[in-house]
């Protein structure tokens, strides 16, 4: 097995963090099923914009859909839950394999909808009985808005992949607002043994924003300016560890455990932006710090190469949980606020998806106006 495959059997599914048509239609996604034992995917709108504007694989559907008179967001949604159908009916054989636990394709709401909750779900709803697939889940932006609408959906038996995750406070409040869905579910005498959540923790974006802070501390010089050089490159990981064991603690308590009894998974942590954005770090950092059961890894397609080619599998999630909670206790030491890190990660997060989902309506109607 290469070492892709062998993840599985450390209790970690490996997903693709990207769509495209001809991935669908070419066959190379079934290869890396096969192959790479690939249990999952994920999307989000700058994917889309990607995969639309810089390819010609859409370009005949598109003009097909502009003559029709279509709308620039109808050709959209059109296109992209096309793709989702077409990756949820690849991946339906992992997900009847698997009992419902992989599988699964996500499709995000609209990113301008991050603080609408009421828009939130009634967006969700729609796009969950266009896509009219089982293993589908519906992507939610982890704001205090996403969460009201988290806990309402699940409640609908709707399954979401809550996203834009960077801290462990809000982490909580994600796996709060899947219980209480759960919870309203049973009240109601509903089955709560096929609806799935993910909790989708973002990596490498807080060791890029958090390594700026710490380079301006070292370069301040003062007693804080060693601790600041240490610190660089091990605070994402550390926030992980930390998220790991929030995890443990709430799905092996016995709120979950209720639920449990009555067929419910639990809702699994993903670790999301997993490409390594500092070339100074291992291209394969943020997958072998975080191997470790009941947990997912999506990668983009160079992240997933490089593992392919020469990941080290070994669990290593539970490892050093003191020096991580340790490495954050340091972090306030040396001066930087990962409260307000968090915060500011979640806005920017949410503008970096409303720039190529705009980017990309924009196009489409500029195409649309050509035909």
């Amino acid at each position: 097995m290469n070492p892709l495959q062998r993840l599985a059997g450390l209790g970690q599914s490996v997903w693709l963090d990207y769509i495209r048509r001809d991935l669908l239609t070419g066959g190379e996604l079934n290869r890396m099923i096969n192959d790479d034992g690939l249990s999952g995917m994920t999307s989000n709108p700058s994917i889309f914009d990607q995969a639309i504007t810089g390819s010609h694989d859409y370009d005949d559907a598109l003009r097909t859909l502009a003559r029709a008179g279509k709308s620039a967001q109808d050709i959209y949604d059109t296109l992209s839950v096309r793709d989702v159908q077409m990756a949820a009916d690849l991946f339906r054989r992992v997900y009847d394999r698997t009992e419902g636990r992989d599988g699964f394709i996500s499709l995000e709401v609209s990113p301008h909808l991050a603080h609408a909750a009421e828009a939130t779900v009634a967006e969700a709803r729609l796009l969950w009985h266009r896509v009219d697939r089982p293993n589908l889940f519906i992507k939610v932006p982890g704001t205090r808005e996403g969460v009201t609408a988290i806990r309402e959906l699940i409640g609908e038996g709707i399954n979401v992949n809550v996203t834009l995750l960077f801290g462990v406070p809000r982490y909580r409040e994600a796996a709060e607002a899947y219980l209480a869905g759960l919870e309203a579910r049973a009240r109601h005498h509903l089955p709560v043994r096929q609806v799935a959540s993910v909790a989708s923790f973002f990596l490498s974006r807080i060791d890029v924003l958090v390594d700026e802070l710490l380079e301006t501390r070292a370069r301040s010089g003062g007693p804080q300016a060693e601790l600041a050089r240490a610190l660089r490159g091990r605070v994402a990981v550390a926030g992980a560890k930390a998220a790991y064991l929030a995890w443990k603690e709430i799905f092996e308590g016995e709120r979950f455990l209720k639920l449990a009894a009555l067929g419910a998974r639990p809702q699994r942590l993903l670790w999301a932006s997993t490409g390594t954005k500092n070339p100074e770090y291992s291209d394969v950092k943020y997958v072998e710090a975080l191997i470790g059961p009941d947990t997912v890894n999506t990668m983009p397609p160079e992240t997933l190469s490089a593992y392919r080619d020469h990941g080290k599998p070994a669990l290593r999630l539970q490892e050093d949980a003191a020096e991580a909670q340790r490495v954050l206790k340091q972090l306030a030491e040396a001066g930087v606020d990962l409260d307000a890190v968090t915060q500011r990660l979640e806005d920017e997060g949410v503008e970096k998806f409303i720039k190529p989902f705009d980017h990309l309506l924009k196009s489409i109607e500029e195409q649309r106006a050509a035909v």
